[in-house]
């Protein structure tokens, strides 16, 4: 089965991926851990290219393979990271807030505003690949540079990951804070690392008829800069982290860049 226009595809991938979350929110009542939708989140992605592949059988061309590789290697590492760092430590403390705040109407809620939210925002920032495996096509100047620059993001997500777990590993920086490595010169490496990632997907893709796919990677530079990323985290960390507060002093938020004057203690 195979789909003829980028609107009949848009269709499908909405279709499979909400059934996919509303499925894992019913899996997720029944293991009481609503947790399982982040560790969904690469995947969905993957999910969404492959459906695009699967539907889009005739439509030839190296950038349509290569949006498939991208995707599936960058959804599948983040899942498989964020499945090993949370094994064994239950549900997030955001839902069991949600929970407590929502009481019996909390699993309608959770839906809705977690999973199905989720869902749509899925669709919204995989828009570029979606576009480009229907358009196809070879790869230009463009993709090449895109490419150079998913490259620079997933190798900024998995150096980042690998360096603050063998950091946090190290019982002797119990409660410091970590500002080594990448994390020297940028407090969020694996948030840049996604920006990087999603803006590189998108020149991949580009060509003349794909340009207005360009709200995905602006969503997705919203999400972590304003959203879920950089300003939730970092919320209430600084009351939770001694030493934070100069390290946010000496480090850049998002973008790397060469440390401030001063020290950081955790880092002697």
């Amino acid at each position: 089965m195979t789909v003829e226009t980028l609107g009949g595809l848009l269709v499908v991938t909405a279709i499979v991926i909400v059934a996919s979350v509303v499925l894992l929110w019913l899996v997720s009542l029944r293991l009481r851990n609503a947790s399982i939708i982040d560790l969904f989140w690469g995947c969905g992605f993957v999910v969404i290219a492959w459906v695009a592949w699967l539907f889009l059988t005739g439509h030839g061309g190296g950038r349509r393979l290569l949006l498939l590789v991208l995707v599936t290697t960058w959804g599948l590492r983040l899942a498989g990271y964020l499945t090993w760092r949370n094994s064994g430590k239950g549900e997030d403390f955001r839902y069991r807030a949600m929970r407590k705040r929502w009481g019996h109407r909390f699993p309608l809620v959770n839906l809705a505003t977690v999973f199905l939210l989720q869902a749509i925002l899925m669709l919204i920032v995989s828009l570029p690949v979606q576009a480009g495996m229907f358009t196809g096509g070879a790869l230009g100047v463009a993709g090449s540079v895109g490419l150079a620059l998913w490259a620079v993001g997933v190798s900024f997500e998995t150096i980042g990951d690998l360096q603050l777990a063998r950091f946090k590993g190290d019982p002797a920086n119990r409660g410091n804070v970590m500002d080594r490595g990448l994390w020297r010169y940028t407090r969020h490496p694996n948030y840049f690392g996604d920006f990087c990632v999603w803006w590189g997907i998108y020149l991949v893709a580009l060509t003349a008829s794909t340009r207005w796919t360009v709200v995905g990677p602006l969503l997705m530079s919203f999400l972590l800069l304003r959203v879920s990323g950089v300003s939730l985290l970092e919320k209430d960390i600084g009351s939770r982290r001694p030493g934070y507060a100069e390290y946010v002093r000496r480090t850049n938020a998002f973008f790397p860049g060469k440390p401030k004057e001063g020290r950081v203690a955790s880092s002697e």
